[in-house]
């Protein structure tokens, strides 16, 4: 570390998108900063991201339906979004020369389609304000004293001092990159309650073992539908299947309400694979390719209704003669047909785990922190921010969203809170 007796304003744990964020803004506010990054390089998740491309935002600029996408406990975050919202991140890239584009869905991504574009201005953003950047640090623990935090002491024996610190670990998604919920436990040792970390934003694993058979076929503009009795959760967009299930934006979109079916028992998967026509008009529609086809066998036949890949599981699951001639297929064998392309059914056995998971639920309650600072109600010198909190959003870039505002919110006010009360 630079600074000989390890004393500063603000010391932020942990170097992912939240931590940068608010180290970025504590030393332009005037305070001296160091960040702790366990790993041996920052960002290391944020490079994982949108498929290495980096969803940076979503291009929701109305705050009330920003924040409806976080479910109950998205009005934590009224505060945090109108202190730096969507329109400010993308601003801020663009002042960083980091251009920007907005693609399907609201989602914004570097022109490069490089998460290491936004990794790397990140990391220069914090040089450039003269932060302390400490990579393979781990923390120990924390010395407290009443309510207020002394120092960290590192696992070399180190110890860190400072007048705020600004919690920003992640979860426990991605555990490769050294998200393992350390920072979790680590509120629960100061007093916080937390609420269980699970996998969200997951794919799933399925029962059937055809599935395997269209593994890395991507489907788009389809319809998902998860049941278990009377629930149901619906969600429109792109598919991905896997050797061991299905992925893809829809799926992980659909993974939370799914996680709380399997609670009550098995869920069931269907997919619509043409949703923009009903029964009748998709049938119509197969009458006229069985028309245009009619002395072709059927395995033959369905080139201009699906992928390719696909032809084989479907002739299989309808039970149909594969070589049968197509002006000899039946009524009621068509209507097979039909209902499997409207409703090809899957049964989920579970979600995937935290390693292929995008981000995670749960986390330190928002009802322990002041939503207009990020401030620990707890722990008067302690700052939350990023994916710690009790707060997770779909996909489409809502959650690193999360990450920027937040983090920005926490630096200011750790940063005012610790000028106010005199520099170290």
């Amino acid at each position: 570390m630079r600074n000989e007796k390890n004393i500063f304003d603000v010391a932020v744990i942990g170097g992912g998108p939240a931590g940068m964020m608010a180290a970025i803004k504590a030393a332009e506010s005037g305070a001296s900063v160091v960040v702790l990054e366990k790993n041996k390089e920052f960002g290391k998740k944020l490079l994982l991201t949108g498929h290495e491309r980096c969803n940076i935002t979503n291009a929701e600029f109305d705050i009330k339906n920003l924040v409806s996408r976080y479910g109950k406990r998205g009005k934590f975050l009224f505060s945090a979004f109108g202190k730096f919202g969507p329109e400010d991140v993308i601003r801020f890239f663009n002042e960083e020369k980091v251009k920007t584009k907005i693609e399907r869905g609201g989602r914004v991504f570097p022109k490069s389609n490089r998460a290491e574009t936004v990794r790397t201005t990140l990391v220069r953003c914090l040089k450039k304000r003269g932060a302390t950047l400490v990579c393979s640090a781990k923390v120990h623990r924390f010395s407290v004293n009443k309510n207020r935090i002394k120092k960290i002491i590192l696992q070399n024996k180190k110890e860190v001092f400072a007048e705020s610190y600004i919690l920003c670990t992640g979860g426990s998604a991605y555990p490769v990159t050294g998200s393992t919920g350390d920072g979790v436990r680590w509120a629960n040792s100061l007093g916080h309650g937390t609420r269980e970390l699970k996998p969200v934003l997951v794919p799933l694993k399925v029962k059937e073992p055809w599935v395997k058979e269209l593994q890395g076929l991507s489907l788009k503009n389809v319809q998902v539908t998860a049941k278990r009795n009377k629930k149901k959760a619906v969600r429109f967009g792109e598919c991905v299947f896997t050797h061991y299930g299905v992925s893809g934006p829809i799926v992980l979109d659909i993974s939370k309400e799914v996680g709380e079916f399997l609670k009550e028992g098995s869920v069931k998967l269907f997919l619509d694979l043409k949703p923009a026509l009903d029964f009748k008009k998709l049938d119509e529609r197969v009458q006229r390719d069985f028309k245009k086809y009619a002395n072709k066998k059927f395995k033959n036949s369905l080139g201009d209704l699906l992928p390719a890949k696909m032809i084989s599981v479907i002739v299989a699951l309808s039970g149909i003669n594969p070589e049968k001639n197509v002006n000899q297929i039946g009524r009621e064998e068509r209507k097979v047909l039909v209902g499997l392309l409207k409703g090809l059914e899957m049964t989920v056995e579970s979600l995937m785990g935290f390693d292929l998971a995008v981000t995670t639920s749960g986390g330190v309650s928002v009802a322990e922190i002041d939503e207009k600072t990020m401030q620990s109600k707890k722990i008067e010198n302690l700052f939350f921010a990023g994916e710690v909190i009790d707060v997770d959003g779909p996909t489409g870039g809502f959650n690193l969203q999360m990450c920027w505002s937040t983090g920005y919110l926490a630096g200011e006010s750790a940063a005012k809170k610790t000028l106010k009360n005199g520099k170290t």
